[in-house]
């Protein structure tokens, strides 16, 4: 019997949740599914730049799924890209993280708490300066 699999823990559920290549109708696409624990892997590894371990970490696998997970997900990332397909961003075994977010104003180092599935805040709430980063605090 296999072994169930364990949800993976997610801290981005994507805004935008289709792509599709321009100037075809949708009739006419196939499509590939982007899992939303795959594309919380590219954010990590590719976007963030985070080593596997530690983004295994922060989703709460092993550094050797998590390479499963960015593998499968770049492969079907290059399938839409090189064959034209539509990307649809839905499903697989994830969890959101509760946890509130934290962000650092560029300007004037204010801190402060955003809750999770908010969105990307627009400007620093102390000095309404757009330029900040989000921190990652170790628990």
């Amino acid at each position: 019997m296999v072994r169930p699999r364990k949800n993976r823990i997610v801290s981005f559920n994507p805004d935008v949740s289709y792509f599709k290549p321009r100037g075809i109708p949708m009739f006419e696409l196939e499509e590939v599914c982007l899992a939303v624990d795959e594309c919380e892997s590219i954010r990590l590894a590719d976007l963030i730049g985070m080593s596997h371990e530690e983004a295994g970490g922060r989703m709460g696998v092993s550094r050797a799924t998590f390479s499963r997970i960015v593998q499968q997900a770049r492969k079907n990332i290059a399938d839409a890209l090189i064959n034209g397909k539509a990307i649809n961003i839905e499903g697989g075994n994830y969890r959101i993280n509760e946890e509130e977010r934290v962000f650092v104003c560029c300007k004037c180092n204010n801190k402060w708490t955003e809750p999770q599935g908010t969105g990307r805040p627009g400007c620093c709430p102390s000095c309404n300066h757009g330029k900040f980063i989000r921190v990652w605090e170790k628990k």
